[in-house]
């Protein structure tokens, strides 16, 4: 039996009203929210967010990360291994890229579910197109995650599925733009709706299903129009929420943030379709087992849902780089060193500091000699990325260089050993108060020479 076995799905702290931008713009605009990636947020930060949810669920360690996106941070250098450095899988993991288009996020499952041992599958996506149009108001960032093995542990049994593939033009964008164009919508809708009619029906057939067995159906599509005329032609009484109201079309991450929502609602024994379309069709059918039972989500969605923080338009146009204010009058960073980088990989990307044999002390950034410089090289490596902390002190900086100013550091002193000052992020200054709890979340610090400067940065721990 192979299938899903763990998942994790990430939504950004920050908010978008819709309807701000018809304040600001006088056009554009609409009803409900989207999920809005924060300026040190990209593809590569939120998809560790989501595998880190998703492996925090399940023991197996993945031999194979398969990383999709629309919005890649890199062309030439794989952005996997930069997912696969931040959860500190064994060097023996293959970790390949996949794109960049919505399609590729759906083979990734695909080839996951049809090959063997345990894969982890990440999508994420930010999602934007220019000032006042559809794109912009309907779009959503978010990243997803899911686990894909065998045995026991499976939590939802694959059934089967099928394909349909065609070449026609829908929606297209080339490197560098930051609008995707679209042809006409009531052609694709067409289009789509025949060719994800015939993958149903033959799916069906794989997996030797009828439409009655079939419980509740996902649909990623374009555009929510779409999706709903699509859902309305395959006969299946229920039909999962699409979340565009609440957090937008989240292109890559669609699928697997799609399918996520529906796992974590769903009850064992229950047949889940999950349908997307984008040049083409891809259907995947699930059958939940009594694992699923015991399955307890980290963070699901609808708790993300309900959380989060508004963020005002022109702070968004801002962090998009549609509009430039002025930064601190401060020099802006030089790139990092790739050379200082491959030195401290542990602790640059999986934020591993060391603790003495002897008297327990821990050191962040890790040491080689002893507090009292009387031993060296007597450390245990101390993984911190799950480790909460106390904040001790802390400083609003509107000088120091930042996208989106102004800076709070807080030195931080973490649970059961360590001390380290910090960056906040997803933090307004007026929200930080000596002895408030925050964790660690994957971040940029800063962009330079087109070299993203990753490291971890503080969040504060709500309610």
């Amino acid at each position: 039996m192979r299938g899903i076995v763990s998942w994790g799905a990430y939504l950004p702290y920050r908010r978008l009203d819709r309807s701000l931008i018809t304040q600001f713009l006088g056009q554009g605009g609409g009803r409900g929210t989207r999920t809005v990636a924060s300026y040190d947020e990209d593809a590569a930060t939120m998809g560790v967010e989501a595998s880190r949810l998703a492996l925090k669920a399940t023991d197996l360690t993945p031999d194979t990360v398969l990383f999709a996106t629309v919005a890649t941070p890199y062309v030439d250098k794989t952005s996997a291994t930069t997912v696969h450095a931040a959860l500190r899988l064994p060097d023996s993991a293959l970790a390949l890229d996949l794109g960049p288009s919505v399609r590729s996020a759906a083979g990734g499952l695909r080839l996951a579910l049809s090959g063997a041992g345990t894969t982890l599958v990440v999508a994420a996506d930010l999602r934007t197109g220019l000032a006042g149009s559809a794109d912009e108001a309907s779009g959503g960032d978010a990243a997803a995650a899911l686990v894909v093995g065998e045995g026991d542990a499976v939590v939802a049994e694959h059934l089967g599925g099928a394909s349909a593939t065609e070449e026609f033009l829908d929606r297209w964008r080339t490197p560098g733009e930051i609008r995707s164009k679209v042809w006409d919508d009531k052609f694709s809708e067409l289009t789509y709706i025949g060719l994800g009619r015939r993958a149903f029906k033959e799916g069906l057939a794989a997996a030797g299903l009828s439409v009655a067995d079939v419980d509740v159906v996902a649909v990623a599509a374009p555009t929510a129009r779409i999706g709903k005329a699509m859902a309305g032609k395959l006969g299946v009484e229920r039909v999962a929420p699409d979340l565009t109201d609440t957090v937008g079309s989240t292109g890559a991450a669609q699928p697997a943030l799609l399918l996520a929502s529906m796992l974590e609602a769903a009850e064992p024994g229950q047949v889940l379709a999950l349908v997307v379309l984008a040049d083409g069709a891809e259907v995947s059918f699930f059958r939940t087992t009594p694992a699923l039972a015991s399955f307890t989500a980290t963070r699901p969605v609808a708790d993300q849902l309900a959380g989060g923080a508004p963020l005002t338009y022109n702070r968004f146009l801002s962090w998009r780089g549609m509009i430039d204010l002025e930064p601190p009058r401060r020099p802006e960073p030089a790139r990092m060193s790739g050379s200082a980088a491959a030195r401290s990989t542990d602790w640059k990307y999986g934020f591993v500091g060391s603790r003495d044999r002897e008297d327990g002390t821990v050191f962040m950034p890790p040491s080689r000699v002893s507090f009292d410089g009387e031993r060296t090289d007597q450390m245990d490596a101390e993984p911190m990325a799950d480790v909460k902390g106390t904040i001790a002190t802390f400083t609003v900086d509107r000088l120091a260089y930042s996208p989106s100013p102004p800076i709070v550091f807080a030195v931080v002193d973490f649970d059961d050993g360590g001390r380290l000052p910090i960056e906040l992020t997803d933090t307004d200054a007026d929200e930080v108060e000596i002895g408030g709890r925050v964790e660690m979340t994957f971040r940029k610090l800063f962009t330079a020479d087109g070299i993203h400067n990753y490291f971890w940065k503080g969040k504060l721990i709500r309610g």
